[in-house]
């Protein structure tokens, strides 16, 4: 399918003007797995749930917030009680630095990386690390995934290395809750894996022209990835990253993205947010660099929106309910007797 068949995208100076047509069926909402069932502390691990939803955090255009969002949305879903785990699986390695592991130097001992899943007989399990929340766990990148696309090539199932190391987690004792996968910014055989191995797609957009034009290429890949590898990939949502709403364009692009894809777009948008871009430095997630902060804010009200259309109530959901205070009747002169 070629990308014109999904969007017409035209502008002027002033304006532009984007004509949707439907979706294909494969982006069509996948089944939602069955409610969770844990009421443990958000700060100790979750008793064990029936059913893991994998999802890659996936754009092809760079700078538009994927990292962002798979840290800090993984870091608030964890803080909700649910058992969380990360795989870094771009050669950048930037959520492996932002959740505080630092780049290895060549004489320091080998520290394994989704690099070892997918070329090595390592699992998940062994290469997972634990991160300063309980209940979020990370699988590093390297910058040994450069050359990935080259040795994978001639690798027997190449496309599913990634998709049978999960199934190979998920069918032991150890069980999450979720699992995102942070994609670099290349349609390459790292985001392939990422795309075969997920059941749905978080697709993080800029409210600016060219980001757009990008998603078009996107959609076309996904719909052959889905017909060729796995039908049962579906789009999870279109999350609008360093939104400002005071722009007329911003409101435009936002209007014409509910137009095209309806509930598929999240209400939350995340704001341009300073607290949120110097966390990273700091080797943490908004959420403990800065709870207070829009970002911090932001990205709990995303996680909510998450686990409300998966059908999850989560720990601290059910906290702030019998926590939450009743009105009061109000009354007026004369008192009600």
């Amino acid at each position: 399918m070629s990308a014109t068949a999904v969007f017409h995208v035209e502008h002027s100076r002033c304006s532009f003007r984007w004509l949707p047509l439907p979706l294909p069926v494969a982006y069509m909402p996948s089944e939602a797995p069955p409610q969770a069932t844990s009421g443990t502390s958000p700060l100790q691990p979750p008793a064990k749930v029936l059913r893991t939803k994998t999802l890659a955090v996936v754009n092809q255009k760079g700078g538009v917030g994927k990292t962002t969002t798979a840290i800090n949305l993984g870091a608030a879903l964890a803080l909700e009680g649910h058992s969380v785990l990360i795989i870094d699986c771009d050669p950048q390695a930037n959520t492996t630095g932002g959740l505080g592991f630092r780049r290895q130097k060549d004489d320091e001992p080998h520290r394994l990386s989704v690099y070892d899943v997918l070329l090595g007989p390592t699992t998940l399990a062994e290469a997972t690390q634990p991160t300063p929340i309980a209940t979020l766990s990370l699988v590093p990148g390297s910058k040994n995934l450069v050359g990935a696309n080259i040795e994978l090539v001639s690798v027997p199932r190449r496309e599913f290395r990634l998709h049978d190391a999960i199934h190979r987690l998920t069918s032991t004792d150890q069980h999450y809750t979720f699992i995102l996968l942070d994609c670099p910014p290349a349609l390459d055989l790292l985001t392939l894996n990422a795309l075969v191995a997920a059941e749905g797609l978080l697709v993080p957009l800029q409210a600016e022209y060219f980001a757009l034009e990008g998603i078009s290429e996107l959609i076309s890949t996904l719909d052959r990835v889905a017909q060729a590898f796995n039908p049962e990939l579906g789009l999870e949502g279109v999350l609008l990253t360093m939104y400002d709403d005071r722009t007329n364009l911003s409101q435009q692009v936002t209007e014409n993205l509910k137009a095209f894809f309806g509930d598929k777009l999240f209400k939350t948008t995340i704001p341009r947010n300073i607290r949120l871009a110097e966390a990273p430095s700091h080797g943490k997630p908004v959420a403990m660099y800065d709870a207070r902060s829009r970002g911090a804010e932001a990205y709990q009200e995303l996680a909510i929106e998450v686990l409300t259309r998966e059908g999850i109530e989560s720990p601290r959901m059910k906290e702030r309910k019998s926590n939450a205070t009743p009105k009061k009747e109000m009354k007026f002169w004369p008192y009600n007797k």
